[in-house]
């Protein structure tokens, strides 16, 4: 990577996926597991010389040491690990000129690194994961997909690709030279050779006009269906379909739009004064990351499907082709990433369109949680992943605003806090659970159940049990 960061990108980046800050004094040995966890996982940068938020340096620890940082990627990891290096001159707190050293990792396309020791880490978020035997395995196996994001795409030419999107894309990394083909070579998007560059098929989703054209399947379907199921023949219910083109970034923006101008507004309860307000289907933010993570990863070497979003009046569902990459599965996709496409998942994170490790999917569990919809469902039918998002809209057309009214419009705010979060959630939710109604409002589950039990007898709402000590008992808004 031969992009310049400045000092102060350097002080102001938090450590994360793709950057870590490492003190002088590090131990080659750690410093070993860092570069090799980058290289495992999706590539990224080390500074060396700053601690605590300090600039401190590295000329105090000697040529031997400094010139041990830069061979450490090739002495302590086996195989060695591709991985450049320059100095930043900086000032320190003192007054006296220093250096800085950044390493920046090239991402392994077919290679697990080990230490010299025989043990594998992959960058996880901040943090260097050791693997397992299993995991390590795995890891192994899932490097040959990585290949094919590296693939050369021969017909694909400097003047194939969109100029808009490139400069997009410049502008996000501080790119200041006109010359794209510098840009591309920097991030592994091409290769040199005596014809000029040439396209890989990273370079060729995210850059091309239409990559399609030469990856025929790397596009979105969308497709919204009347009622809670697909029909066919005569009784097709297909209301509204589309073709989704172009390259990723623009995928990403269009898909965004062509969902949003189908979602229907619901009537929730304002818990602040006890008025109706409407509200989206869906969070906005759980649908959008939901398309974004299948473009970012989905199988792109699987050739004869493409990306479907298929729109229900009770659900919404996104399919991308492929399983789970990796360590990755649907028990702990909320703590856990690895990127199928590592060059693609990163120039998408540098235009913002792509979180830091868990950050997207645990907010696609807060923000459905908050609207009191279901839990996200993730699964891997016909080898592909396949995202779930349901609404409430059974009970949300059950519910009659007039009964609300009748009942509270007099006395809302004799009702504290706590009651007021429960008739909300009461009147959203189909069933509405002691634990749950105890995690949102941060409070005990006996103090939940307590204050649950004095809505019933006011007559809010009706418990739902089989005896006093059902633990399945919950609570339902009472209709009358």
């Amino acid at each position: 990577m031969n992009i310049k960061m400045s000092i102060e990108e350097i002080i102001k980046m938090g450590e994360g996926q793709y950057f870590d800050r490492k003190s002088s004094k590090i131990q080659i040995n750690k410093l070993a597991e860092t570069l090799i966890a980058f290289a495992n996982a999706d590539g990224g940068t080390i500074a060396i010389g700053i601690e605590d938020g300090k600039i401190l340096g590295i000329n105090g620890q000697g040529n031997i040491k400094i010139n041990d940082f830069i061979q450490c990627s090739f002495d302590k990891c086996i195989p060695p690990v591709k991985a450049n290096c320059e100095f930043v001159n900086v000032i320190k707190d003192n007054g006296k000129e220093d250096r800085i050293l950044l390493i920046h990792v090239e991402a392994s396309i077919d290679k697990v690194h080990k230490t010299a020791a025989d043990e594998a880490y992959l960058r996880v978020g901040d943090e260097n994961k050791k693997l397992n035997f299993e995991q390590r395995l795995n890891l192994e196996y899932d490097k040959g997909e990585r290949l094919f994001e590296d693939k050369i795409i021969t017909e694909c030419t400097m003047e194939d690709l969109d100029e808009t999107v490139l400069k997009s894309y410049a502008e996000a990394v501080k790119y200041k030279d006109k010359d794209y083909e510098k840009l591309l070579y920097a991030r592994g998007l091409a290769r040199r050779s005596k014809e000029g560059p040439r396209i890989t098929v990273a370079g060729v989703l995210l850059f091309a006009e239409n990559p399609s054209i030469f990856l025929p399947n790397a596009r979105i379907r969308f497709f919204r269906y009347e009622g809670s199921s697909a029909e066919v023949g005569t009784g097709m219910n297909i209301v509204k379909q589309e073709m989704i083109e172009g390259p990723l970034p623009k995928q990403i923006e269009i898909a965004k739009n062509v969902v949003k101008a189908q979602l229907r507004e619901f009537t929730a309860l304002n818990p602040m004064n006890g008025k109706f307000i409407t509200v989206p289907e869906y969070p906005e933010f759980a649908w959008q990351e939901g398309i974004i993570n299948a473009v970012t990863h989905r199988a792109y070497n699987i050739q004869g499907d493409d990306i479907k979003i298929f729109m229900y009046d009770d659900r919404l569902e996104i399919i991308s082709p492929g399983k789970f990459p990796n360590i990755v599965s649907k028990g702990n996709i909320k703590e856990v990433r690895y990127s199928r496409n590592p060059r693609v998942a990163r120039v998408l994170t540098e235009l913002g369109w792509v979180r830091e490790l868990g950050e997207g999917v645990k907010r696609i569990y807060k923000e459905m949680k908050e609207y009191f919809l279901d839990d996200p469902i993730y699964d891997e039918p016909n080898y592909s992943v396949k995202l779930v998002l349901k609404n409430n809209i059974i009970t949300r057309r059950q519910r009659r605003k007039e009964r609300v009214n009748n009942l509270i419009d007099f006395d809302w705010n004799s009702f504290s806090d706590d009651e007021k979060k429960a008739i909300e959630m009461a009147y959203s939710m189909e069933k509405l659970y002691t634990k749950e109604y105890a995690d949102i409002i941060k409070r005990s589950a006996t103090y939940a159940r307590s204050l649950l039990n004095n809505l019933v007898n006011k007559g809010i709402l009706k418990k739902v049990a089989s005896s006093t000590t059902d633990p399945h008992q919950y609570y339902i808004f009472k209709e009358c």
